[in-house]
């Protein structure tokens, strides 16, 4: 696996939620009236910068807020938790507080994470509150049909909100725990192989480290991987192909020297096919809701004309295969990368 470094637009626009998403996420219950929005947070008046744990900015803010708004957010924003956790059971927040709203400058969103905790026992948990990006959507919905992974949010207008992903930070486990002995270095990189072939075929860009988590489960003879994406703000904008290849990222080098060390060209491309036939298998189950959702996204322009003629020609050549150049959208060019799985794996 080839790896060099991948420039990205740093511009991308935020689209707006149109009314034919907003249909679809109701007939899909992603949508809900909530009482808290994202510019009700946008509302401080002031914030400090939070030092990680090295004295390192970490590029999120603590916000202050006026005193006499303070207990309204916190009121509101356990409802929103329990909208998001319980269907809107508040008895799951009757214990709990919010304990910390921290503010990103960093990426296109701008999101709030907030942390609630129980009382009782000190347990805490996160989620997100965001500004609404159609493209980002659109990421959440195919990652949670066609990944093996599932994805909890919800919609209000121009508010999303988002389920905690838990996991290791791609870099800090490159860094921190990549070359622990108990750790079977095989299953590591047979699993970036199957996060590179489920991001081109779902056109998630973007995925550097700091992108996607590690999720480590111990089996009863050794100890599983799974490699999620974290962050959908690059969903099938960008021209380049490479940037729906994760092994084309600087930040994941390491990930590529480890399947260049441990895995041949047989290997690999039999977990490529694995995760072929895994998301064949996604099609079929969620076929109606995946058509719903090509529909919708067909309506809308979520890119440039440029950044489509490019990515179809790229397309069409990595994978020798002129029909992509028959590709009108984004929305296009991913049914053809589940068409051709199709036919691939039947053969």
């Amino acid at each position: 696996m080839e790896s060099n470094d991948v420039r990205i637009s740093r511009k991308k626009p935020i689209f707006p939620v149109s009314p034919a998403l907003q249909k679809y996420l109701k007939v899909y219950q992603r949508d809900s009236k909530l009482p808290i929005t994202y510019d009700d947070l946008r509302m401080f008046t002031e914030a400090f910068p939070i030092m990680d744990k090295n004295g390192k900015d970490s590029l999120w803010e603590s916000p202050i807020y006026a005193n006499d708004r303070i207990e309204e957010l916190h009121n509101g924003l356990k409802i929103v938790y329990a909208n998001l956790k319980a269907s809107g059971n508040l008895r799951i927040v009757q214990h709990k507080y919010i304990d910390k709203i921290e503010y990103c400058t960093f990426g296109n969103t701008h999101p709030f994470r907030i942390r609630i905790v129980n009382r009782l026992n000190d347990v805490y948990d996160y989620f997100y509150v965001k500004k609404a990006d159609a493209s980002r959507i659109y990421g959440l919905e195919l990652e949670h049909i066609l990944s093996p992974n599932q994805v909890n949010y919800l919609v209000d207008r121009e508010t999303l909100i988002e389920e905690h992903i838990a996991g290791i930070p791609g870099d800090v486990f490159a860094k921190s725990y990549l070359q622990n002995s108990e750790y079977n270095p095989t299953r590591i990189a047979k699993e970036f192989v199957k996060f590179n072939e489920r991001c081109l075929v779902m056109l998630l860009g973007d995925m550097r480290a700091y992108n996607f988590v590690v999720q480590i489960t111990p089996d009863f003879d050794d100890i599983q991987f799974r490699i999620r994406a974290i962050d959908f703000d690059q969903q099938f904008y960008e021209g380049n192909i490479k940037v729906y290849l994760p092994q084309f990222f600087k930040e994941n080098l390491p990930y590529v020297k480890l399947g260049m060390e441990h895995l041949t060209e047989k290997t690999y491309l039999q977990y490529q096919q694995e995760e072929k036939s895994s998301l064949l298998h996604r099609v079929r189950s969620e076929r109606h809701r995946l058509a719903d959702l090509r529909d919708v996204s067909n309506t809308e322009i979520l890119t440039t004309l440029e950044n489509i003629e490019t990515l179809k020609l790229a397309m069409s050549n990595y994978f020798t295969d002129p029909q992509y150049l028959e590709c009108k959208s984004m929305t296009d060019i991913i049914e053809l990368n589940l068409k051709n799985i199709i036919r691939q794996v039947k053969l």
